[in-house]
């Protein structure tokens, strides 16, 4: 039985090497990249067995995404697209220090995974598994993957499977309000819900007290756990019984693209093995605050690193 199933798309990114701009570059650092893909790396290389769930083009850009990630432990579950219209979605990261800061540009239009339907999935793929995980990024890229995320989260609910979802706001794909009404939609069959606390505000009409924001979303639609983000500020949690608090680690800023993932599947980890709220936040900072300093979009770490960091042990040469 497979501990985690995620579902979403995965993109090739794009990025200038040494901070150049995408207008003079002449070479370009390829990635794989995509918010889902990105929990399963991280928990599987944290102890969890996983799988990834998505629908890619059958070409050699498409394999380069299922190669990456299988090279990390994870399971492929992949629906092919064998149309001569089958596309796999891109982005272009440009980063830049202060003031120029990072620029990205979509080019994901149209991609395979925009076309995948419920009955495409394998059966029993998310009954049989003991967790599922999305994010909002998957129902805003099309009407039909709307569906199927709204479908899979229901049949893994019925079948007791433990939901998790992270509302994980895009401007690039939808609105506050196309995002508000879609996911709370979704609420019914979420287990576990995580939200930054600005799209808390933003996307669900939620101000205040980031604790009593997680408190309120809990009691409002019978969540398990929910956890709300704060960035440097480190993360809260609510249950029906509890809450917590959970500082950040501190952590270099040189690649902070992947770390909110990064945290998600490093809580995962440990909050589905173990149960506990408490030590799934902390080892979600801390996986975190270790991928700041891995380039890409995945959290390349190891359980005796995020261990040496709850710990306090400072970075050193390893002899």
């Amino acid at each position: 039985m497979t501990d985690l199933v995620t579902f979403g798309e995965t993109m090739l990114r794009l990025s200038p090497p040494q901070q150049e701009r995408l207008e003079t570059a002449d070479q370009y650092d390829v990635h794989i990249a995509g918010a889902e893909s990105n929990v399963a790396v991280a928990a599987q290389r944290l102890g969890l067995d996983t799988a990834w769930l998505s629908k890619l083009p059958d070409s050699p850009v498409g394999r380069r995404v299922t190669g990456e990630l299988r090279r990390h432990g994870v399971t492929v579950e992949v629906c092919w697209d064998d149309s001569d219209d089958g596309r796999q979605g891109t982005y272009y990261l440009e980063q830049g220090d202060i003031p120029r800061g990072n620029e990205v540009i979509y080019d994901r239009a149209g991609a395979s995974i925009t076309t995948l339907a419920t009955g495409e999935v394998p059966e029993g793929l998310v009954e049989d598994a003991d967790a599922i995980h999305t994010s909002g990024i998957t129902p805003a890229l099309s009407d039909r993957v709307e569906t199927t995320t709204a479908d899979l989260l229901e049949r893994a609910s019925d079948a007791g499977t433990t939901t998790c979802f992270d509302l994980n706001y895009r401007s690039k794909l939808w609105s506050h309000a196309e995002a508000q009404s879609v996911v709370t939609e979704l609420f019914p069959d979420i287990d576990v819900l995580v939200v930054a606390q600005r799209d808390a505000e933003q996307v669900l009409g939620r101000t205040g007290d980031a604790v009593d924001v997680a408190a309120s979303l809990t009691a409002d639609h019978g969540f398990d756990v929910t956890v709300v983000t704060r960035g440097a500020d480190g993360v809260v949690a609510a249950t029906p019984d509890d809450e917590y608090v959970q500082g950040s680690f501190e952590a270099s800023d040189a690649h902070p693209v992947g770390s909110g993932d990064s945290f998600v599947g490093g809580f995962l980890s440990q909050y589905l093995t173990t149960g506990s709220v408490p030590e799934g936040l902390e080892w979600g900072a801390a996986t975190a605050a270790l991928k700041r300093s891995v380039p890409g979009d995945i959290a390349v770490v190891s359980p005796s690193e995020v261990r040496e960091l709850i710990r306090g042990e400072t970075a050193a040469i390893s002899r």
